[in-house]
């Protein structure tokens, strides 16, 4: 036999299904998410180790990134790609060894960051008006075969309505996180690499 829907349980129904339409999108009705496409050849990753001698400069190239994330409640997703064995300080013996030695590119050609959530507004109504927005990223920063957590302070200025430039500046340890100290009896060198990166790249669903 079927039973007919009195007026109130179909409306217990579809308030219900509502609701459960609204958690799965994760933020408000018609909310859009906003994604970031970084430009790999005007992506500038600029890297500082320091030493009893003299402070090394050095940079490595993007390979690729893009990341996705939702304004109403800060998931995010997505990946960035460093070519680590593009790595150059100007001493083509110092890099071989520092690709060999410490990063061991061959066996981990790449470090990965992926955003899990982005805290902060990006809106285009800063363009007009030139201010730096600051967004906060936390993700997990994948070097040497092994996963670090990361959080990075992002400071985004938007060059025109769909591109942007974003700047941030963090740490490497990389002696805590088991890669190889490169200093000898003679040379001592630092044991944690500074990181600073100026992005560009072309920004979809911002308002």
């Amino acid at each position: 036999m079927i039973r007919r829907l009195r007026p109130y349980h179909l409306a217990v129904l579809l308030l219900c299904a509502g609701s459960l339409a609204f958690s799965q999108t994760g933020g408000q009705p018609g909310q859009k998410q906003i994604t970031v496409h970084f430009d790999s050849p005007q992506t500038q990753i600029h890297w500082t180790l320091g030493d009893l001698l003299h402070t090394v400069h050095g940079t490595f190239q993007l390979k690729g990134g893009v990341v996705t994330f939702d304004p109403a409640n800060g998931a995010a997703e997505g990946e960035l790609l460093v070519d680590l064995d593009s790595g150059d300080s100007g001493n083509k013996t110092r890099d071989q060894l520092m690709k060999k030695n410490v990063l061991e590119t061959t066996t981990y050609p790449e470090a990965i960051y992926h955003p899990e959530k982005v805290s902060g507004s990006l809106k285009s109504a800063s363009l007009k008006s030139g201010s730096t927005q600051q967004l906060t990223v936390d993700g997990t920063f994948t070097i040497h075969g092994k996963d670090h957590p990361l959080q990075l302070i992002v400071s985004v200025q938007m060059t025109d309505p769909t591109h942007l430039t974003a700047t941030t500046h963090f740490v490497v340890p990389y002696v805590a996180w088991g890669m190889k100290d490169p200093s000898t009896f003679v040379l001592r060198v630092g044991k944690k690499v500074d990181v600073d990166v100026k992005a560009q790249g072309s920004v979809e669903g911002i308002e």
